[in-house]
């Protein structure tokens, strides 16, 4: 596990955590990841955090967790970009549960360039209870709910 991180910022527009992030995931800009201005292109920043769910979700569970062990959708994303990317950013993805409800989870997601500390976007992710079974909403497993908590180190239901 990454030692936990506040994220401190210098930006007023990002809000101090009320928890610590404890999952760190470093990323790689490639060449194909830079549009047309020479910045990061803003699809690139979701894949980023897409990578480091899934890292995020197997360090909770302690091993690899496929899709459907997972049980989980994303239902809504947003994400709001604060300062651009180039090539040869040191970036990394900061990942936490926020809160758990029945039958979804609230994640938080900010990129990080590691050498400045400076928050480069803060994504919001839903993520709703899913049946691959019968393709429909479920509830969160109970499972779930105590890994998250106990990952986290403080409660997360609503």
């Amino acid at each position: 596990m990454t030692k936990p991180s506040y994220l401190h910022s210098d930006n007023p527009r990002v809000t101090p955590a009320d928890h610590p992030f404890r999952h760190c995931q470093p990323v790689q800009i490639r060449f194909t990841d830079i549009d047309m201005l020479g910045h990061l292109n803003n699809n690139v920043y979701l894949i980023f955090m897409d990578l480091a769910k899934i890292n995020y979700f197997a360090a909770v569970r302690g091993a690899q967790t496929t899709a459907l062990e997972l049980n989980m959708v994303v239902a809504h994303v947003d994400c709001d970009f604060l300062s651009p990317s180039f090539m040869g950013d040191k970036l990394e993805v900061w990942t936490r549960t926020v809160s758990i409800g029945d039958r979804s989870i609230r994640l938080e997601q900010r990129i990080v360039d590691r050498p400045t500390g400076v928050t480069k976007c803060i994504g919001r992710t839903v993520m709703a209870g899913y049946d691959p079974e019968t393709a429909k909403g479920a509830p969160i497993s109970e499972r779930w709910k105590k890994d998250l908590e106990t990952f986290e180190q403080h409660p997360l239901r609503k």
